[in-house]
């Protein structure tokens, strides 16, 4: 069962996995925690709604932030949090694929006390990107580097590199950097042998998430 409003979300989780409506769920470990970010976010002027399953909050129709809670903390994550100036170093990037959305991650609800006039500083500098029309500038999929190993087993395998380039730009972009990263070429490779089963079926890195 996924939440329809942010109140059943905080009753019952996200819905993705088989720990929703459990005391073991997430949202129930963060319970104080996402409720102080909810406060802000209202107090803030946003809308709130459900999408992909967790709290999304909007200005005028324009996604800002979402909140949501992981495992080892609970993150506010900006739509556009690349552009934002970031003075008190709060924000993160959730993995290094991530070319716009930046998190403040928080792990006890004085934190969010601590700094509850940072963040709505920033949520009103994102109001303001989206008023500004302001838009994050993206590398390109030709952007990025084609391991040679990647390459070579394109030529050996073309229904593999027909599986690969089918993908959405997205998902090679992410999987191009994750290969290139590699220091090592037999390290490349695993990477490679690793995803394969997902690039065959379509999917993304991270397509296969549970919470």
């Amino acid at each position: 069962m996924h939440p329809e409003n942010v109140d059943q979300f905080l009753l019952i989780g996200c819905g993705r996995c088989s720990l929703g409506g459990t005391p073991d769920c997430k949202v129930h470990r963060w319970a104080e925690e996402l409720k102080l970010f909810r406060q802000i976010l209202l107090e803030c002027g946003l809308q709130e709604e459900i999408k992909w399953s967790i709290p999304c909050y909007t200005y005028q129709g324009k996604n800002i932030v979402l909140i949501s809670a992981f495992k080892e903390y609970v993150a506010l994550s900006f739509f556009k949090g690349s552009l934002l100036q970031d003075p008190d170093q709060l924000l993160v990037a959730q993995t290094e694929n991530v070319q716009a959305t930046r998190q403040i991650r928080i792990q006890n609800s004085q934190d969010i006390l601590a700094i509850e006039a940072s963040i709505k500083a920033y949520l009103f500098e994102a109001i303001e990107i989206e008023k500004a029309g302001l838009k994050v500038t993206r590398k390109e999929t030709a952007d990025f580097d084609v391991p040679e190993e990647l390459q070579n087993i394109f030529e050996r395998d073309p229904e593999f590199q027909d599986a690969f380039q089918a993908l959405t730009p997205g998902r090679q972009r992410g999987y191009l950097l994750h290969f290139a990263q590699a220091k090592q070429s037999k390290t490349r490779v695993a990477r490679i042998e690793k995803y394969r089963p997902l690039i065959l079926e379509g999917k993304g890195m991270h397509d296969d998430y549970r919470c």
